[in-house]
């Protein structure tokens, strides 16, 4: 396969040892196929040495299906793909692609897939398939089993099998006869226990994903269908799917969101058959505990925060419609009852920020309980379920089992409306008395469970964590069943040994993960995964999830006396964990407890600069105007020489000082810009911090080079874009903004390239510069600072977060949004635009501001649907170039399928970046702006 899709390198190993559960085994070799030909090449290699395998593709399983201690075949990277069919009624997806990306592929069909889990943004869809995720809304009737049509399989055999292939149960009966006649005799062996099919159909009528999915023995007489559903849920322990076509489900265009508060958790959940009757799409349940927790929120929605939280719980509920017309019928039929139903005020609402504010308060509760979690425990998020009508009695017990335990700070929230909850709490599993706690508590849950009839895993998939119960649940004939399955179709048992099934009955106490404390980001963090989809370095080194749990690998290897271990991986982690890191911060955006994994990096930056680097960089702060002006000077007369000489250059330094330390040419770099504008106005109404960025890296010239916009080269004519400062200040000129620059401003900075590359000395030396020339040119906070480039906003408004809190920071593309575009007139606007929002506008919530821009001058507005950050991150693509390329890849390919009149951004290093992945010239939104606008 390639010394690239094979590795036995600790580092790699030891960084996909982990998933979201609690578990821990590190693999003894980490496979990357790229087709699923070489997937059935690995199963017969590994059939051969009786090697047993486990797939990989997210690893947000929470019960342990995605660790191995012998072969993990990670599918995330190299098994992406999504095809939308029939005008969305139907998908193929591939196992690599989230949730996210499949349903934004979907969205301008106004349609999504069934399953809704609420890692939606992490998880991906081999995942979802494998354990039968649901979610908030699906329930059973919209799941993977019930809305996937066909999928490819590869047996453990290494025979592949389509079974959209109108011959598939013919050529699964010639290549496998003893699975096709096994599985046939196994549904006449259900069909003719009127017993187990009574099981079976009392148990599959709620959420379960507890054991395989026996029902498709009833539900299905073709042994080629009733494999593919037996795939669903399996947990890779039957085979790999890879590839699936499944139905797809109207998105509702209207909502209405409110939330019911109750006396007590017996009346809440005691309402849900009566809200089921009012239409309701969703009924979300939230015990006292996680009321008490969500007030710690200051954006808490009035409705808790206002509470006396003793012994209340609510129900968050939600109503659907495809019309304003339809939701209104459906919100008045609804709001009597409701309202009696209620102890405090209640109101239904529309109002997408309100709404967010009810759903942050539900899904926030994770992150909440998960952050504040003791030192040294792991947090477990499990679910259950059980008939509505017992749903009020089971959560009862539930509470008592934790005073029972001594769990406290746990909590009980879920899915209502399908009598499935979830419970999470703490525990460590280093402790001897913890762990007998745990396995106390867990046998006293099952028998409480099992005692209602319910399911021990509803959603979350049997794992490890409840293999060892299945046969209470089923009984001893259905488990055999399952037993033959396996046999059947997994003779050997290779694939994900200890899942699913499980004959020893304290399987689910071995291979816990110990939370050894290193750091403050790497302490807080659940190893959940919700970061990796957006993080630039993913496909090419780390991601941040991968940074954390190695920190915490090197700490346990020391802790153990393995120092060879240790050493090797933070020899490794230097490139891979570090150097790689775009430090961009995107990961905060999708972590549930609210870690900037760049902090960390640029912690360990900062740990390893030398004396002399950073002598140096606090000298350039001391003259930032002449290192400015020689960067932009540099990048003119290399544009003017055969690009292979500044290249040459450039490499031979990387040679001799480092990578890391030297940038590297690319004849694709522009020319240097124009100094920064002086603009001196005593009735100013806003202070222009120009970018220094402007002046190092020059306006993208309109003419196109000779060979077409993928060509490198220069322009003949680099001068015929103004670049964002000049727009910017045109703009407000034409709108009647009056503007002035602070004194000295040449020299002055944001402060980002020190504090990227953890320069503490050159940091504060421009911190020192800056903050004072700041407070004089905005009397002292009276007037706003703009930026137009959005990093440097990003940059400014952090340098002053702590050193003068009082001046406040704009991007410029909210000024202009806010201030200018209704003041100047647009008489004809560009057909299309592409837009690549920047990772700090994300951040700093300005995203809408810039499409606000971006639809005043195009009538046809597009941000990519694999849209992420480009990586480029000051000069880290001049340093790794590679690693751009890595981040920019998935957009790159869907914007060079677009033709737009223009690309633009919001920052000059992000359109550079872009530039060179697309090939197509982008610029600054507020040049595009300037090209269309007039003076009323």
């Amino acid at each position: 396969m390639g010394e690239d899709a094979v590795s036995t390198r600790a580092l790699d190993r030891y960084a996909l040892a982990h998933d979201a559960s609690h578990y821990l085994l590190v693999p003894e070799l980490v496979v990357r196929p790229t087709s699923s030909e070489q997937v059935a090449s690995v199963l017969s290699a590994c059939d051969a040495v009786a090697a047993p395998v486990t797939f990989r593709a997210a690893g947000t399983s929470l019960s342990g299906q995605s660790v191995s201690d012998a072969v993990l075949v990670d599918v995330r990277r190299h098994f992406e793909g999504v095809e939308v069919l029939d005008d969305g009624r139907r998908v193929r997806v591939r196992p690599g692609s989230t949730v996210r990306a499949v349903n934004a592929r979907l969205a301008s069909f106004g349609a999504k897939v069934g399953p809704d889990p609420a890692s939606e943004g992490a998880c991906t869809m081999g995942g979802v398939i494998a354990n039968n995720s649901s979610g908030m809304q699906c329930g059973t009737a919209l799941n993977s089993y019930a809305t996937t049509e066909s999928m490819v399989i590869v047996l453990p055999s290494g025979t592949i099998i389509d079974t959209g292939d109108p011959q598939a149960s013919r050529h699964l009966r010639t290549v496998e006869p003893d699975i096709w006649h096994g599985l046939a005799r196994l549904r006449s062996r259900v069909l003719g226990n009127p017993e187990s099919t009574a099981t079976i159909q009392r148990l599959f009528s709620m959420k379960n994903t507890m054991g395989y999915g026996i029902n498709a023995l009833l539900d299905f007489d073709d042994p080629v269908d009733i494999l593919a559903h037996l795939m669903i849920g399996s947990e890779g322990t039957l085979g790999f799917v890879a590839e699936a076509v499944m139905r797809t489900v109207e998105v509702p265009t209207h909502s209405s969101t409110g939330l019911l508060v109750f006396e007590d958790l017996a009346a809440a959940t005691g309402a849900v058959p009566q809200l089921l009757e009012t239409g309701t799409a969703t009924a979300e349940l939230l015990d006292a505990a996680s009321l008490r927790v969500s007030q710690s929120d200051p954006d808490c929605p009035r409705q808790i925060s206002d509470l006396h939280v003793d012994r209340h719980a609510a129900l968050l509920v939600e109503y659907h419609a495809m019309s304003p017309g339809e939701l209104a019928d459906k919100s008045a039929r609804a709001a009597p009852a409701l309202a009696s139903l209620a102890v405090a005020d209640f109101e239904l609402t529309s109002h997408s920020s309100e709404q967010a504010r009810l759903w942050r308060v539900r899904k926030g509760l994770y992150s909440a309980v998960a952050s504040a979690r003791p030192p040294g425990t792991n947090a477990l998020l499990e679910d259950v379920s059980v008939r509505a009508d017992l749903l009020g009695a089971t959560c009862i017990s539930l509470t008592d089992l934790f005073d029972r335990h001594d769990y406290r700070h746990s909590v009980i929230f879920g899915h209502a409306k399908d009598g499935n909850v979830h419970f999470l709490l703490n525990e460590r599993f280093d402790d001897p008395p913890s762990l007998r706690r745990y396995e106390a508590f867990t046998h006293d849950m099952v028998d409480l469970v099992l005692g209602n009839g319910g399911s021990l895993k509803a959603e979350h998939g049997t794992g490890r964590i409840m293999a060892p119960f299945v046969r209470r649940q089923y009984g001893d004939e259905l488990y055999d069943v399952m037993r033959q399955i396996k046999a059947l179709i997994d003779p050997r048992g290779l694939l994900n040994p200890g899942n699913v099934l499980s004959e020893d009955p304290s399987s689910y106490l071995r291979d816990l993960k110990p939370n050894h404390s290193v750091e403050e980001e790497v302490d807080r963090c659940v190893e959940c995964g919700f970061c990796e989809p957006v993080c630039p370095s993913r496909d090419l080194t780390l991601t941040p999830r991968q940074r954390i749990v190695l920190r915490r690998d090197i700490v346990a290897a020391r802790s153990r006396g393995d120092e060879a271990l240790a050493s090797e991986l933070e020899r490794d982690y230097d490139y891979e964990g570090v150097q790689t890191c775009a430090v961009d911060g995107m990961c905060v955006t999708a972590c549930p407890v609210s870690i900037n994994t760049g902090d960390l990096v640029r912690r360990l930056r900062r740990e390893s600069v030398g004396r002399v680097q950073d002598s140096l960089w606090a000298v350039a702060a001391h003259g930032w105007r002449g290192v400015t002006t020689a960067g932009g000077l540099g990048l003119t007369v290399a544009a003017a020489m055969p690009s292979s000489l500044p290249r040459g250059a450039t490499g031979l330094g990387r040679a001799v000082v480092g990578t890391d330390i030297v940038p590297l040419y690319d004849d694709r770099l522009p020319r240097g810009g124009p100094s920064r504008p002086k603009v001196v106005d005593d009735a100013a109404d806003a202070v222009f911090f120009s970018a220094c960025i402007g002046t190092m890296f020059g306006p993208e010239a309109a003419a196109r080079a000779e060979g077409g916009a993928g060509s490198g080269g220069h322009d003949a004519d680099p001068t015929s874009r103004p670049g964002a400062a000049q727009a910017f200040l045109r703009l407000c000129e034409m709108s009647g903004q009056r503007l002035r620059t602070p004194a000295a401003l040449a020299g002055l900075c944001c402060g980002t390239p020190w504090k990227s590359k953890g320069l503490s000395r050159g940091y504060d030396v421009m911190a020192a510069k800056v903050v004072p020339a700041l407070r004089e040119a905005s009397d002292h906070g009276r007037l706003p600072i703009v930026v137009e480039a959005s990093s440097c906003a990003e940059g400014l408004v952090e340098m002053l977060a702590d050193r003068a809190p009082d001046l406040r920071v704009v991007d410029a593309v909210s000024f202009v949004a806010d201030r200018v575009l209704s003041a100047v007139e647009i008489p004809e606007k560009q057909a299309s635009l592409v837009v690549h929002p920047t990772c700090s506008g994300q951040r700093a919530g300005t995203t809408e501001a810039l499409l606000r821009v971006a639809r005043a001058v195009a009538d046809d507005v597009v941000v990519p649907a694999s849209w992420g950050c480009c990586a480029f991150a000051g000069d880290r693509g001049l340093l790794h170039p590679e690693l751009t390329e890595a981040a920019t890849r998935r957009e790159a390919e869907e914007v060079r399928r677009l033709d737009a009149d223009a690309y633009v951004s919001s920052n000059r290093t992000c359109e550079i970046g872009m530039t060179r992945a697309t090939g197509r010239r982008y610029y600054g939104v507020l040049e595009a702006l300037l090209e269309v606008a007039r003076r009323p």
